[in-house]
């Protein structure tokens, strides 16, 4: 792993074109690589930014007349002075390609409004929240897994991790392992917070798709819990395309109800990006 250092001002870059109009055009403060993959950033957050964690925003760079711009969630609480991202390296990607090389003191621009479904005010209160995620789908759940008000809704979170080698699970057993001794939530958080990895490709100690562990009952007997259940349970879901159909497609065999923020129900699906 690499860790830039943090932000000084003297190390700002000049920007290669004007700052669009109606975004924001923020700092990057640190920035570290996890693996060729994948890495993390953090910006500098606009005074004038409200969201709920578990949102995505706009982001792009300064880097030509019309900046590309992809969905990013925001992996930082609601509450957090600073904006957090999780992020693939694409070497081709139209984005990514250009991001993964971002620098601290570097511009990165963000359109003014957050959105996404990923919010626990678009379920129904209940004893158990289930997150289901693969590779950086994990990024809107490290929003809430740092957010008081998710404590106040479930008692238990279920945090599931799936990414093709161990390395890539890093991001959330550092996130997991950092919980109880956060100063705002540690005391929400002792006893309440379990990580599931499972890793598809490198051999690992649990291997699998997390809906063939699910599904074969392996889920629920390394946990050593009770099959999910829409009368005790809530499910959020952010990943792959085939992970998001297949899990959609098992909750609702199971009675689970998909839900909004206007018609809150039992689970929730995040599709921003996908395609």
């Amino acid at each position: 792993m690499n860790t830039t250092p943090a932000f000084n001002t003297a190390e700002a870059r000049p920007l290669q074109f004007p700052i669009p109009a109606n975004v924001y055009a923020e700092t990057v403060v640190s920035v570290k690589h996890y693996t060729d993959r994948l890495f993390s950033f953090r910006i500098t957050r606009p005074q004038s930014l409200r969201f709920r964690s578990g949102e995505f925003v706009m982001i792009g760079l300064p880097n030509a007349e019309k900046p590309v711009y992809r969905a990013y969630s925001v992996a930082s609480p609601a509450w957090d002075e600073e904006l957090e991202f999780f992020s693939i390296k694409v070497p081709d990607g139209p984005l990514t390609s250009e991001l993964q090389k971002i620098q601290v003191g570097d511009t990165v621009i963000m359109r003014q409004k957050s959105t996404g479904t990923l919010v626990v005010d678009a379920l129904t209160p209940a004893k158990r929240l289930f997150m289901i995620s693969t590779g950086t789908g994990i990024a809107p759940f490290a929003s809430l897994l740092r957010d008081p008000d998710t404590y106040e809704k479930f008692d238990q979170l279920i945090l599931t991790h799936t990414c093709r080698d161990n390395a890539e699970l890093i991001y959330g057993q550092e996130l997991v392992a950092a919980l109880e001794s956060d100063p705002l939530i540690g005391e929400l958080t002792a006893g309440r917070v379990t990580l599931y990895n499972s890793t598809t490709r490198e051999d690992s100690a649990r291997m699998g798709r997390i809906t063939a562990l699910i599904g074969s009952g392996k889920f629920y007997s390394d946990l050593g819990i009770e099959k999910l259940d829409p009368e005790t349970d809530r499910i959020m879901i952010c990943g792959s395309m085939h992970m998001l159909k297949d899990v959609k497609e098992l909750a609702e065999s199971l009675g689970f109800q998909e839900g909004s923020l206007s018609h809150p129900a039992s689970f929730v699906v995040e599709r921003a990006f996908v395609g």
